[in-house]
């Protein structure tokens, strides 16, 4: 039986966000011009999304014996090992390899692909993919 494991964004990009978001409506607050409230208060929004979704869906992806979890604003969403494929992808944009980690999952007619990045994982998809290709039964 192998011990639960699970990855979830870094706590302190989360932290930054929230720290951020409160400054930008700190700042929108005093402002004293239209203009400056608008394009701050639209950034306070914004970090404010990034923060409570990056707190509400940790762990992104967790991983036992039965199989994986992933988390959405949707809610988890349990993925036993035998209806999932794990790929790791790796696109070129900019000049610069991103890797990425797809869960593809399909029960019957119905599927579903996640696609988690780094700031998903708060780690290199690489590990994560060597991780559950070992801890597939």
């Amino acid at each position: 039986m192998n011990p639960p494991r699970s990855w979830s964004p870094q706590p302190g990009m989360i932290g930054l966000a929230w720290g951020l978001a409160a400054v930008s409506l700190l700042v929108t607050v005093l402002s004293s011009t239209p203009m400056t409230r608008l394009f701050l208060g639209v950034a306070a929004l914004l970090l404010l999304a990034a923060a409570g979704y990056g707190t509400y869906v940790r762990p992104r992806l967790s991983v036992d014996d039965a199989g994986l979890t992933v988390r959405t604003l949707g809610g988890a969403h349990p993925l036993p090992w035998h209806e999932v494929k794990v790929r790791l992808v790796t696109n070129r944009r900019l000049g610069r390899e991103t890797p990425t980690l797809e869960l593809d999952w399909q029960r019957g007619e119905d599927e579903q692909l996640f696609v988690l990045t780094r700031l998903d994982l708060g780690t290199d998809p690489r590990d994560v993919a060597d991780v559950l290709h070992a801890l597939r039964p």
